[in-house]
């Protein structure tokens, strides 16, 4: 009876056991959940709304400023003022009331292409002028695989951010509007505009601070056959300062101990030259967007 007994106690204390680990296992699981999650923003159109997921995991000083934007309201009332079938649709810098000039931005930021996330379909981008650290404001969505704008030895690419992680319907019928010239876009802009009504932060609070770190620089492999990919997203000129002059970075490191072939006119959304941390918005020059039509895409 107590061999009996001594054998029941230990198989009770051993399930009591297996009991409480388990618990603290979904107790921990629950916890990285929590931690582990990324901020969402909703991107609300006239044609729709779309949710972007935010990686500031992987894109830490461009996820801040994409969100400092986003809590001040800049992008209402903005256009998506750009789209190429089967590449890109881009936005977040014009305002959507004729003349549909740009607004003023803050500095621009380091490029932060580096980060292994890559321009696939659904993959959201920061737009830049043909200078590396170029980006602020705008943003683009990738319509397909875009591997041409992802960094290579000898050149930096298009830093994503994020993800569009539900209304990607809503941004493929964005991508086959019919497009031309329009008010002072030469080409690929939407004939009827298509108007971004807000951007808001759609997760809790303390779940969308990133914390800065340094960008990484594009990644090792065999170098490119030619410079920047044709067609890429690109902004209109930033505006030149003492530090730097447009399309010529006045501060850029090569990452790897390369050297980044000057990259030219590409087509991303665009960025002011001065780089000071804090400043106050910049404005930049009235001139629209151009895209050089050679994209590959088209």
């Amino acid at each position: 009876m107590r061999a009996r007994h001594r054998t029941l106690t230990l198989r009770l204390a051993s399930s009591l056991a297996a009991a409480c680990a388990c618990l603290l296992l979904q107790s921990a699981a629950r916890a990285d959940d929590v931690t582990g999650s990324n901020p969402e923003v909703r991107v609300t159109t006239n044609m729709g709304s779309f949710v972007i997921e935010l990686r500031p995991d992987r894109a830490p000083l461009t996820v801040a400023d994409f969100l400092r934007y986003v809590r001040e309201g800049f992008y209402t009332n903005t256009l998506l003022h750009r789209v190429v079938a089967n590449f890109v649709v881009q936005g977040g810098g014009h305002n959507a009331t004729a003349p549909y000039d740009l607004k003023p931005t803050y500095p621009s930021i380091d490029n932060e292409s580096g980060n292994g996330l890559q321009n696939k379909r659904g993959a959201v981008g920061l737009a830049r002028a043909a200078g590396a650290h170029t980006g602020n404001a705008q943003f683009y969505v990738n319509l397909v695989d875009n591997p041409e704008l992802d960094p290579l030895p000898t050149r930096w690419g298009y830093a994503v951010f994020g993800q569009v992680v539900e209304g990607m319907d809503v941004v493929d019928r964005i991508g086959v509007v019919p497009t031309g010239s329009f008010g002072p876009f030469k080409a690929d802009a939407p004939l009827k505009p298509v108007i971004i009504q807000s951007v808001e932060v759609i997760t809790p609070p303390e779940l969308s601070a990133p914390s800065s770190t340094p960008p990484a620089g594009p990644p090792s492999g065999t170098p490119p056959s030619g410079g920047q990919p044709p067609g890429a997203p690109q902004s209109s000129p930033p505006a030149a300062s003492p530090q730097e002059q447009p399309g010529k970075p006045g501060s850029q490191t090569p990452p790897s101990g390369t050297q980044p072939a000057p990259s030219p006119p590409a087509t991303p959304p665009g960025a002011t030259g001065d780089k000071s941390s804090g400043a106050a918005p910049q404005t930049q020059p009235g001139e629209a967007d151009q895209p050089d039509g050679t994209s590959p895409r088209r």
